[in-house]
């Protein structure tokens, strides 16, 4: 649920069209947030690393409105990923996927009543 409100923008057509960036940014996030889990022992100042390279492949990706849910999602990684961080990696994918759905299921909303 609460991926669905990080991912919901103020304009429903702004949601629909960051959509496939901040899934982008979600893989980004949790894949170098697992590689970080599994390379180091996360400290602070590995998770403060991270959450800045996220934002800045991100950058350099082009991926526009991305930058922010990659840092996040490789934050949280890096914060609770406990004994398996690629499943865990996989679950916050799986869980902000659902979340991104729900947002863009929502932002349709107001267009269908606006139909009628």
């Amino acid at each position: 649920m609460i991926s669905a409100v990080v991912v919901t923008d103020l304009g429903p057509a702004e949601t629909r069209k960051l959509g496939l960036p901040r899934l982008a940014g979600t893989v980004l996030g949790a894949t170098l947030g697992a590689l970080i889990c599994l390379l180091l022992s996360p400290s602070a100042w590995e998770v403060g690393l991270g959450v800045l390279l996220a934002m800045f492949l991100s950058h350099l990706l082009r991926l526009q409105g991305a930058a922010k849910v990659a840092g996040y999602v490789c934050g949280i990684v890096l914060f609770a990923y406990d004994d398996a961080p690629c499943s865990y990696a996989l679950h916050r994918t799986i869980e902000r996927m659902i979340g991104i759905a729900l947002a863009i299921l929502i932002s349709i909303v107001p267009k269908l009543l606006r139909e009628r």
